[in-house]
């Protein structure tokens, strides 16, 4: 079964944010608004804090276009803080890390490593809606691009606000999109 298209399905995680206090998050702290769920293996990692500041470098951005930013890992909430207390990296990263202990939200996006108990590297981007419009999974060495990520909700934005246009292969802001049609049909 696909993922892309369906509705997530209800949680409630602990949150470790920079500059506040452990906080619970719900599918309803996200109604109405754009979000990305940043799955990664595990804290105190390799590849993973690469990734996680690449991330941190775009949040203004996302912010600044409505995203609302989740890392979330299999570890706890306190290891979550523990991470941001000793690492460099990792220290300066400003969105939310949510907790998923329990694997219950790992699961629900299925992308649990049920020999492990650990997350895939894996992005989730959900829309006002609720429903997940962009899925992105790696092998566990493959780090992501927070730029990209950037540039394809720009594009689900964009097609979000302009139904009948879509947006083909490296669309920019601003650049031509198209309106599917017989017309196009072999013209492509």
């Amino acid at each position: 079964m696909g993922i892309v298209g369906s509705t997530i399905k209800p949680f409630q995680n602990t949150a470790f944010q920079q500059g506040k206090d452990f906080f619970d998050v719900t599918e309803t702290d996200i109604a109405g608004k754009w979000a990305v769920f940043f799955f990664y293996p595990a804290d105190f990692t390799f590849v993973c804090p690469t990734e996680l500041e690449d991330l941190g470098e775009q949040y203004e951005t996302l912010q600044g276009m409505g995203v609302e930013v989740f890392g979330v890992s299999t570890d706890t909430h306190f290891s979550h803080k523990a991470w941001h207390d000793t690492s460099d990296k990792i220290g300066k990263i400003p969105y939310a890390f949510l907790g998923d202990q329990n694997h219950k939200l790992t699961n629900s996006f299925g992308v649990l490593r049920e020999e492990s108990g650990l997350a895939d590297r894996a992005t989730f981007v959900v829309d006002p809606d609720g429903v997940i419009q962009l899925v992105e999974i790696t092998s566990e060495g493959v780090g992501r691009n927070a730029k990209e990520l950037v540039r394809k909700i720009k594009a689900a934005q964009y097609v979000r606000a302009h139904p009948g246009q879509v947006c083909p292969a490296k669309w920019e802001e601003g650049g031509e999109t198209l309106a599917p049609s017989l017309d196009l049909v072999g013209k492509l």
